[in-house]
């Protein structure tokens, strides 16, 4: 799709309101990426923006039944809607700063005494990641034994950055309780 002139604006955002796809469609070419780039600035993280980016325009879609055009153009209410958003990704960065510091701070170090002790170790784990599907075992081992990032799993991969994030996090959560539920039954 070509980018309307300036003068179709009014055009694309009448059809956007009205719920129009192609209004969607030429809302987001002419705006997004001057949500991308005030999204980039303030969170520093491409992912972050992104996601962002693609929320505000989710977001405005869904709203766009309370747009009044009387009192904000088009653009000033998306970057309305936009640093909500970076609000709400700020937010979600300390939660899973506070997530991470308390599993930090409530997990007792490990304390490996030999090389068989490390060996047993991995073992146990290549054994709970034997049990997390096909998809999340990937995305992990990628992560962690090939040092990949988030991007580069998604680009690999072909999936969203956000469900590389989720995959691990959720992978992570469920091999830690399975060497939780392992160590307790050791234990008794």
């Amino acid at each position: 799709m070509s980018a309307r002139p300036d003068g179709d604006a009014e055009q694309a955002v009448a059809d956007f309101v009205a719920g129009s796809e192609d209004g969607l469609a030429a809302v987001y070419q002419r705006w997004s990426p001057l949500i991308y780039s005030v999204a980039l600035r303030s969170l520093g993280d491409v992912t972050e923006a992104e996601d962002v980016t693609q929320k505000v325009f989710v977001a405005a879609w869904q709203g766009r039944a309370r747009y009044d055009p009387t009192r904000a153009k088009l653009p000033t209410w998306l970057i309305g809607i936009t640093r909500n958003k970076i609000a709400d990704a700020y937010e979600k960065r300390g939660r899973d700063r506070r997530i991470r510091e308390t599993l930090i701070a409530n997990t007792e170090p490990v304390v490996v005494e030999s090389e068989t002790g490390r060996v047993a170790d991995r073992m146990l784990i290549a054994d709970e990641m034997a049990h997390l599907p096909e998809v999340p075992r990937t995305v992990l081992r990628m992560a962690f034994y090939e040092d990949l990032t988030h991007a580069q799993i998604a680009e690999r991969l072909q999936l969203p950055p956000g469900t590389v994030k989720s995959h691990i996090r959720r992978s992570l959560i469920k091999l830690r309780k399975g060497l939780e539920a392992r160590a307790d039954a050791h234990e008794s």
